[in-house]
């Protein structure tokens, strides 16, 4: 099980750096054939489609890194499926420094298959920007 929950892990910082990288050839590969992306409101479907759109949001001159932190991973009892939750922080630089882009969490199901632990699925939710105040 520990076994399982590392090599979950390692995908969930593939994901990061393959993409922060603008490797989506191998950033693609972390999905299943038949995965879905949920983003924003806009669901994609299919590993093909999911490299497409992300390319788009992550076109050169738009990139930037992912900071991750408090993953939750919890394999199912079959050892072949899994769910992860992870926060996450998007930053960029720009003109005046860097820039926390958008902050949110991953919520991930992923299936093990012959080679690898691969996302079935990834939704991402945004914390939405503070309309003011203090929520001390």
């Amino acid at each position: 099980m520990r076994e399982d929950e590392e090599a979950i892990r390692r995908t969930l910082g593939e994901y990061s750096q393959r993409c922060d990288d603008g490797r989506f050839d191998e950033w693609a590969e972390l999905f299943t054939a038949d995965a879905r992306l949920v983003l924003a409101g806009t669901v994609t479907e299919g590993r093909d489609a999911i490299k497409e759109y992300m390319m788009t949001v992550q076109a050169a001159g738009r990139r930037g890194m992912h900071v991750t932190t408090n993953s939750l991973v919890d394999v199912d009892v079959d050892g072949d499926t899994a769910t992860a939750t992870t926060d996450y922080l998007f930053v960029r630089p720009t003109t005046d420094g860097l820039a926390i882009i958008a902050a949110g969490r991953y919520y991930d199901r992923l299936i093990r298959d012959e080679t690898r632990w691969r996302f079935r699925e990834r939704s991402i939710t945004m914390l939405p920007a503070a309309a003011g105040g203090s929520d001390g």
